[in-house]
């Protein structure tokens, strides 16, 4: 697996390889503190696609607007709450102040996911400069990083 270059590349790579830490604002977020980690990130609870158990994962946001938010999953389609989602499509998203929303799933194909990741990298270079070094390592090669978007159930479905 190629090694990134730069040593903020190289931590960020081991740090999200690090389980304990990458799950660390969950309990935050289930107690209603979510808001600690203002509107940048996001806790979405999924069903396991075998279990139909509970599962949680914090996310960055990268796309944010009125009643909707998309996310990245930075280890693609591999990620177990990527999966999760497209096997059910249950998801209640925790954010800021609000807790347990539900919402609609949509699983954007790889032509519209690179495109708003593009509109992210103009508006974010320098955070999208690292972590997509560190999901390129992770990824061993460079990486498909598939977005999800999440907007209110529709009325009566």
């Amino acid at each position: 697996m190629p090694e990134p270059t730069r040593p903020l590349d190289r931590l960020a790579a081991r740090l999200l390889e690090t389980r304990w830490l990458m799950r660390l604002p969950i309990p935050l977020y289930r107690v209603g503190l979510g808001w600690l980690f203002g509107e940048r990130l996001v806790m979405i609870e999924h069903l396991g696609r075998v279990s139909h158990e509970p599962r949680y994962v914090v996310v960055e946001v990268v796309e944010r607007g009125r009643n909707v938010v998309r996310v990245a999953s930075g280890f693609g389609t591999r990620a177990q709450w990527y999966r999760n989602l497209r096997a059910n499509g249950v998801a209640y998203l925790s954010t800021g102040r609000a807790r347990r929303v539900p919402a609609r799933v949509r699983l954007l194909d790889a032509e519209e996911s690179a495109r708003r990741l593009r509109d992210y990298a103009a508006a974010h270079p320098e955070a999208y400069q690292h972590l997509s070094a560190a999901m390129d390592y992770a990824a061993g090669g460079e990486a498909h990083i598939p977005l999800v978007e999440f907007t209110p159930p529709i009325e009566g479905a």
